[in-house]
């Protein structure tokens, strides 16, 4: 692999430089630079600018909307999005389903469905994990039985989820439930798309300790689902579960995150003085930057790599468990210098100064308003999508066969 971009690809990045310059709101990444939050009118407004410039999902095929990219334009593009400080894209429809569905899913759903992703008309999120299920993801319980009437083809849905990011936001979710009691535990799961808006569902904000109603626990009551909402064949969900896991998991690495946070990070130790000297100066602190950007170069070869096979026709396996370890590794550790180049300013946490509007005085340099609270939630990045323990498992069994 030639790791040097050729002049079309540095032509491009050129293209995605002058689109961002002029097309990102100011506003949004002054907010992200800071730490502060971002409202869903925020995240819908970047979504729409996205797709009206064909951008939004540069993972998708051209037939669905995609912008037929290569894997080294995607690679670009997602970084040059990060170091500008443009918002995330919100994984859960466009990133994690849509793969889903254009691989499984039938023609009807994919007609339906996909477009409703690219205009905003359904924000989804996602109904895997339980409260007796979480790294043990096919204990699911949440029952759903087939019936049929007057009304036609359904599934009664029953059963609860927890830790669903931003379903606050959401009008849908893509869920495992067990349709057979049964089989093995991996057999008689299925995957279902269901509104949110249904009679018997409802959404508990689950308040983190920064405040915000990031997860929420969804409970169904004899929630009623039209069964053209399965997803593929019934019972083989957990097939269809595995490969959208592969695109969270690469999604969670989070590379342009971590490129776009070291620079952050750099900037920081620079300006911050030890003994009359910059802390990039300091032997223990300048050792430990050292080690965590060798770390990140060498997972944008494996990105590079995964993308590259994806692109290719193939699902990235192991591969992805490999991003998941390494990439929540080195965004907690960003995020742990980052607290310790600010020092004191990063103790703080007042929560009011995440969210836009705050006119008090800052109590050290913007950055440190959500420091602490970014250190702290960067703590379940090596738990969700998999712990990073679940994770060295499925690499000691897909390659080394233990």
């Amino acid at each position: 692999m030639d790791l040097k971009f050729t002049l079309e690809e540095e032509a491009f990045r050129g293209e995605v430089r002058a689109f961002l310059a002029d097309k990102l709101p100011r506003r949004f990444s002054e907010i992200v630079k800071s730490g502060r939050r971002l409202k869903k009118a925020d995240m819908a407004e970047w979504h729409a600018i996205l797709n009206r410039q064909g951008w939004l999902v540069s993972h998708w095929p051209k037939e669905y909307g995609g912008p037929g990219w290569t894997v080294v334009e995607r690679f670009i593009f997602e970084n040059e999005c990060a170091l500008a400080a443009a918002p995330r894209i919100v994984p859960f429809g466009v990133s994690m389903l849509g793969p889903v569905l254009i691989k499984y899913g039938n023609e009807q759903q994919k007609r339906h469905w996909l477009p409703r992703m690219l205009d905003g008309s359904d924000w989804w999120c996602q109904g895997y994990s339980e409260p007796g299920a979480g790294s043990d993801l096919a204990s699911v319980k949440t029952t759903a039985v087939r019936g049929s009437d007057a009304q036609g083809d359904h599934y009664i849905v029953n059963g609860q989820k927890t830790w669903t990011t931003l379903g606050q936001h959401a009008n849908m979710i893509f869920c495992l439930v067990r349709t057979n009691r049964e089989a093995s535990k991996q057999a008689g799961i299925s995957f279902l798309l269901i509104d949110l808006q249904s009679p018997g569902v409802q959404m508990r904000p689950i308040v983190l300790l920064d405040g915000e109603p990031e997860v929420n626990e969804v409970f169904f009551t004899d929630v009623r689902v039209p069964a053209a909402n399965l997803v593929g064949e019934e019972n083989q969900g957990w097939t269809y579960a595995k490969y959208l896991l592969t695109y969270e998991r690469t999604n969670i690495a989070g590379v342009g995150f971590s490129v776009a946070a070291l620079e952050r990070l750099q900037a920081i130790a620079g300006k911050s003085m030890r003994n009359g000297r910059p802390l990039t100066e300091d032997p223990q602190f300048a050792a430990r930057l050292a080690r965590v950007e060798i770390d990140l170069e060498n997972m944008k070869t494996t990105n590079l790599r995964v993308i590259a096979a994806v692109a290719g026709g193939g699902v990235p396996g192991a591969e992805s468990s490999m991003l998941k370890i390494r990439g929540t590794e080195i965004r907690q550790e960003i995020s742990s210098l980052a607290r310790r180049a600010m020092g004191p300013y990063a103790l703080p946490f007042i929560e009011e100064a995440l969210y836009e509007g705050y006119t008090e005085a800052p109590v050290g340099p913007d950055e440190a308003a959500g420091a602490a609270a970014l250190y702290f939630n960067n703590r379940k990045l090596s738990i969700f999508g998999g712990s990073n323990e679940i994770q060295k498992n499925i690499i000691s069994k897909m390659i080394l066969g233990l």
